[in-house]
């Protein structure tokens, strides 16, 4: 299975996964292009489409004619671009905390949004504090700061430039696949927590009913980082979906 990184983060943001996901499959990630160990030239471009290729390629790199794809919220809108484009790569289709996109994307509040705007400081640890901690639920924040800091100590690790950041984000923000999301034909799994003020819930609720054979669970309790905030549920209910029989 390949994990999909979600908007300007690495391999490292699946560290709650990765070991826990690798007892049943075998288990790839990697940093997208221009983040942290995937450098890019000057003047070389980024965009969903090309993640999406750069999926494509390291398939075909390892010799693998097809995978199970999971991807979360910047991640989720590669994987919706992949399983449209590429539609014999992919096993199952897993959709986290993302959106179909285009003008019926349930935005979320102006703080929120200024908060992933903003490029001041964008790799000092003040700064992804500021915008990291509004993806948590704020009683995960209280309760478990421990994960919190951890979450924001490897995002310090793994430098973002600037420009690659603004990039991603003018691609998500031009994302629109609505029209076209009806046609996936994979058995898909879209999960979410039900207090995602990033990616707000209903956003999973309308794509896991525009897409035919799809599941929809919500994680309760928890925000944007359901993945994080309840590791061992997220995993239990991706690892069950995979393993299910037709």
């Amino acid at each position: 299975m390949i994990l999909i990184p979600g908007f300007a983060s690495g391999a490292w943001s699946w560290s709650w996964q990765i070991e826990s996901l690798a007892k049943d499959f075998k288990v790839i990630t990697f940093d997208p292009r221009g983040i942290s160990r995937s450098p890019i030239t000057e003047g070389e471009t980024v965009s969903i489409s090309m993640i999406a290729d750069d999926v494509v390629a390291l398939l075909d790199k390892l010799s693998l004619p097809n995978a199970h794809i999971l991807g979360i919220s910047f991640g989720g809108f590669v994987a919706l671009d992949f399983v449209l484009r590429f539609p014999k790569r992919v096993n199952r289709l897993v959709l986290a905390s993302t959106s179909f996109g285009g003008p019926n994307h349930v935005a979320p509040s102006m703080q929120v949004l200024a908060a992933f705007a903003s490029t001041d400081g964008l790799n000092t640890a003040e700064r992804i504090r500021k915008y990291l901690t509004v993806a948590f639920s704020p009683e995960f924040v209280e309760s478990n700061a421990e994960d919190v800091d951890r979450f924001c100590e490897m995002r310090e690790q793994h430098f973002v430039p600037r420009d690659v950041y603004m990039q991603q984000l003018q691609s998500a923000l031009s994302f629109d696949v609505e029209d076209q999301v009806p046609a996936i034909r994979a058995e898909t799994l879209v999960v979410t927590g039900d207090k995602d003020v990033v990616v707000p819930t209903q956003n999973s609720r309308n794509l896991a009913a525009a897409i035919p054979s799809s599941q929809l669970e919500i994680i309760e309790g928890t925000g944007h980082m359901a993945f994080v905030e309840k590791a061992s549920e997220f995993n239990r209910i991706v690892a069950t979906f995979l393993k299910e029989q037709n």
